[in-house]
């Protein structure tokens, strides 16, 4: 099904609404995927019959989109995870440098014990998911993984290489970057095919 619904979104003539409706489907897939492995903890509940134990999430759970593309998967997810609560980091890229920098931050007062879902459809380089994971592990959190839709192999190692002990997710390992840093055979750039902008 990944597939199939990639394919959707990879093609240059997918409108906005179909390729946000594909990136909500796929962020939904592959929170159901990846919620497989959450630690799960035993609660006594009453039913109309008897009381019972059963199982619950251990931990909170926290989405966080990096701005803007991001902002793409998260209701996926949340349909997936109702209860995620939502966090944010903002992130420019300097233009003489090429280094990110964040400019906005805003999470759940207890994101340090969550399990936190970092949001970005593309893995490209890497730099910004790794300022990203900077940012959650300067703020106390220790349970982090990666989430997107389409990764270049040297983004997948540039982060694994930044921060081996973050899990990551993606829904395609792309083929490489081209001389322009864009990931082939990608998808476009997917903040401005999420929300129509250029």
């Amino acid at each position: 099904m990944f597939e199939h619904k990639l394919t959707q979104i990879r093609r240059f003539d997918t409108k906005t609404k179909d390729f946000y409706q594909i990136v909500q489907e796929i962020g939904g897939l592959m929170a159901y995927e990846i919620s497989k492995d959450f630690d799960l903890k035993d609660v006594e509940i009453e039913t109309p019959i008897c009381k019972t134990i059963q199982k619950e999430l251990a931990s909170e759970i926290v989405v966080v989109p990096i701005l803007r593309a991001g902002l793409g998967m998260v209701d996926g997810i949340r349909n997936m995870i109702p209860t995620a609560k939502v966090g944010f980091i903002g992130l420019y890229r300097d233009e003489e440098t090429l280094k990110p920098h964040e400019y906005y931050v805003k999470f759940p007062g207890d994101v340090a014990n969550s399990v936190v879902l970092l949001v970005d459809p593309m893995l490209a380089t890497g730099g910004s998911a790794i300022a990203a994971v900077d940012a959650l592990k300067s703020r106390g959190v220790k349970d982090i993984r990666y989430v997107g839709l389409v990764a270049a192999p040297e983004g997948v190692e540039a982060l694994h290489n930044a921060h081996p002990d973050i899990d990551i997710y993606t829904a395609a390992l792309d083929e490489k970057l081209n001389e322009k840093g864009y990931i082939v055979p990608g998808l476009g750039d997917c903040g401005d095919r999420l929300f129509g902008t250029k």
